[in-house]
């Protein structure tokens, strides 16, 4: 292994880090493209003894930050596991960030299409999809939709 390899390979996932944080795996893909799977693996345990780089710090980013953009706990749920974030992290984050994901659907439902009811079972079949789209389970919508 070269040292010199090693080196880069810090610096390369330091900097990554520093622009927002990485899962794991998104980290190792990254990487992956331009070192030696060896020097990853080193480079990436290293950054986790140093506590640089953190699955759960990343999940908790990532579920605030889509939360704020007006995704629902499905889509996060899937693009977090797309990220290689562990179940139990996942379950953690979206179970105990305090959010009401029906607020948090009716906001988004009326950001998107006022604050009126729909008129009719087209535009019923629109807003459903819209925010089923979004990541909000169907048992939530049918509440929105028929009250």
């Amino acid at each position: 292994m070269n040292p010199d390899e090693l080196k880069q390979a810090l610096h390369a996932a330091v900097h990554l880090l520093s622009i927002r944080e990485h899962s794991q795996l998104e980290l190792e893909r990254k990487l992956l493209r331009r070192f030696d799977p060896v020097v990853v693996q080193q480079v990436v345990q290293h950054l986790q003894q140093q506590e640089l780089q953190s699955d759960a710090r990343f999940a908790e980013q990532y579920v605030y930050s889509r939360r704020n953009k007006g995704y629902g706990p499905l889509r996060i749920r899937a693009e977090l596991a797309e990220r290689g974030v562990a179940d139990e992290l996942i379950a953690a984050w979206l179970d105990s960030t305090g959010q009401d994901w029906y607020a948090s659907m009716l906001g988004v439902a009326e950001r998107k299409f006022g604050s009126h009811p729909p008129a009719d079972r087209r535009e019923m079949a629109k807003r459903g999809r819209f925010l089923s789209s979004r990541g909000f389970p169907s048992w939530m919508i049918n509440e929105y939709l028929f009250g």
